[in-house]
């Protein structure tokens, strides 16, 4: 597993699998390596119902299942970013100075919420055993009787293949297709196996190295319509917040501290760990998933 970059064909033709699958065999030797398969579902919250319960705006849920697990993004318009939390609380302090200030507890939960669940399936049922206040978005106007006739079906699918250039690269394309069989775009992915991870000096996260590849891989076709999905590492440090995570990080700290004059701690404890957001296993699944939400949720297709 290795670092991913995500690109959109916004107007890719019907044949543009083929093209693509095409290209990368003639010209870059590749080989193909599987399927590339997909499913997306979007919900929304249904608090405004509940009677007496003044709701702002309704929150947003994204659930993307891949292989044996589901990605899902859950957004509160009404709630801050963690960035913007603690910009208010150091705010608070500089105007606090050379008086007694106690910190506030924070929010429930900031704007955005990113989870990883197993087996596919298990949210539906969790919905419907505590009947949640979620409706699929895909079912939303309809009456019970049709919601219920359409089950758990998804909202839509990416698919396609995947494909080994070389060693070192893996590149997944697929197809964007809505429940009822529109195609919408194209999705491709390309993964340089070599690194966990590869920081980028530009402030959007993009790399040139998979830019040039994702670029190479796409078939000459005048008028195509491609963009860049990316996330900044403060974006991503962002989603990947874990309030649980930051007080063991906390209470870890405080012991290195105590040990600091201790002539029987040998120093090299954890030095060899893989750090957090290396693009390793499902943590990069996990960014892809992220790239691909937002990629969709942009364009309004969610």
């Amino acid at each position: 597993m290795g670092f991913t970059g995500l690109a959109r064909w916004i107007n890719a033709p019907t044949t543009g699998l083929d093209l693509i699958h095409e290209n990368i065999l003639r010209n870059h030797h590749g080989q193909p390596r599987g399927r590339w398969h997909l499913s997306v579902r979007s919900y929304r919250s249904t608090l405004g119902t509940i009677p007496g319960l003044q709701v702002h705006s309704e929150r947003s849920m994204c659930a993307l299942t891949m292989n044996d697990n589901v990605f899902v993004l859950l957004e509160d318009p009404a709630s801050p970013t963690r960035a913007d939390f603690l910009a208010s609380m150091q705010s608070g302090n500089d105007q606090d100075q050379g008086h007694s200030f106690q910190a506030s507890p924070g929010p429930p939960h900031y704007r955005t919420t990113f989870l990883t669940l197993q087996p596919p399936g298990a949210l539906e049922q969790l919905l419907a055993q505590l009947r949640a206040r979620w409706v699929s978005v895909r079912q939303s106007g309809v009456s019970s009787s049709q919601r219920a006739g359409q089950g758990t079906g998804q909202q839509l699918v990416v698919d396609g293949y995947v494909f080994a250039i070389g060693n070192d690269w893996l590149v997944r394309v697929g197809n964007v297709i809505l429940s009822g069989g529109v195609v919408k775009g194209m999705l491709l992915e390309a993964e340089y196996l070599p690194l966990p991870v590869l920081h980028s000096q530009t402030a959007d996260g993009t790399s040139e190295l998979l830019s040039n590849l994702l670029t190479s891989v796409l078939p000459n076709i005048r008028d195509a319509k491609t963009v860049a999905v990316t996330i900044s590492d403060s974006q991503w440090e962002e989603v990947l917040w874990d309030r649980e995570e930051e007080e063991r990080h906390d209470d870890e700290k405080t012991c290195q501290q105590k040990d600091a004059d201790d002539i029987f701690v040998v120093g090299d404890e954890g030095l060899f760990t893989q750090r957090k957001g290396d693009w390793v296993g499902i943590d990069r699944d996990r960014r892809s998933a992220f790239l691909i939400i937002g990629a969709l949720k942009s364009e309004g297709i969610l």
